[in-house]
């Protein structure tokens, strides 16, 4: 099979900013005078690799602006603090919001980078006198954290998992409250491969966290997608000759194209007048 070994930056849709944000989101820039839908969510609403993401496969569908701010790498954290991003949402007819996974945020134990959310930058009071045995300046990346915790400890590592669900739920109230509940969430499911600190994206969510949040929203559309090695869908997509690896670990094309079909069939209705 060949393989489009093209650099990313061929991709349609040059990355973006709106108002005073910091954080790339995926372009075309939308104009936000006439009525819009509004997507927020990580590498996967972004389309990193993909030419034509589910988002402006929707816009062609529902025929109504689709403003993607997906951004690669995002997590929650991304978003609940951008004020200009939150204000584009609050002024959308609806906002699709992906459910993010509960490693990349911000919580009582450990501190992210506020735009790369993956990324590991401290670990608060709390995780050290759990763990008093690591050395935490050893650590970039918030999965890499928690697979080591979690081979030191299994039971210790439980006090941090269930912390984190806490702290995803409470950020996401806060999220969906700011957007008065015009949201519909997306939560998009996909087994990774063995190698995997974590099986499934996305990490540490389950589904007592997506019922908690159920009665604040107009729904929450579940989609289990297959990663593009697994689908045999890198074909298409676009990257450069050292990004293989990564893109086998992204949706490919045909799954963005699933992903807008369901989607759809969610938002025609919660569209009409």
């Amino acid at each position: 099979m060949s393989y489009e070994l093209k650099s990313a930056g061929a991709l349609a849709g040059e990355p973006c900013r709106y108002g005073d944000s910091r954080l790339l989101v995926r372009g075309p820039r939308r104009s936000l005078d006439d009525p819009y839908v509004a997507f927020l969510g990580g590498t996967e609403v972004y389309g990193r690799f993909v030419e034509f993401p589910f988002v402006d496969s929707l816009q062609a569908r529902l025929g109504v602006d689709c403003v993607n701010l997906g951004s690669v790498n995002a997590g929650l954290d991304s978003f609940a603090y951008d004020d200009s991003l939150i204000e584009i949402a609050r002024n959308a007819g609806l906002t699709v919001v992906q459910m993010l996974g509960a490693q990349n945020i911000s919580n009582p134990y450990y501190r992210v980078h506020p735009r790369r959310n993956d990324r590991f930058l401290a670990a608060q009071p709390a995780l050290k006198t759990l763990y008093p045995e690591v050395d935490f300046t050893e650590f970039h990346f918030n999965k890499h954290l928690l697979c080591s915790l979690r081979d030191i400890s299994a039971t210790r590592f439980e006090q941090v998992r269930e912390q984190l669900q806490r702290s995803w739920i409470d950020r996401m109230t806060t999220l969906i409250r700011e957007l008065d509940g015009r949201v519909l969430l997306l939560w998009l499911r996909y087994v990774l491969d063995a190698a995997s600190s974590f099986q499934e994206e996305p990490v540490l969510v389950d589904k007592t966290m997506a019922d908690a949040l159920r009665p604040m929203v107009q729904g929450i559309l579940e989609i289990r997608a297959d990663s593009a090695a697994a689908a045999q869908d890198i074909a298409g997509m676009i990257f450069g000759p050292m990004e293989l690896p990564a893109a086998r670990h992204m949706i490919g094309p045909r799954e963005h194209l699933k992903i807008a079909e369901a989607l759809a069939n969610d938002l025609e209705p919660l569209l009409q007048p």
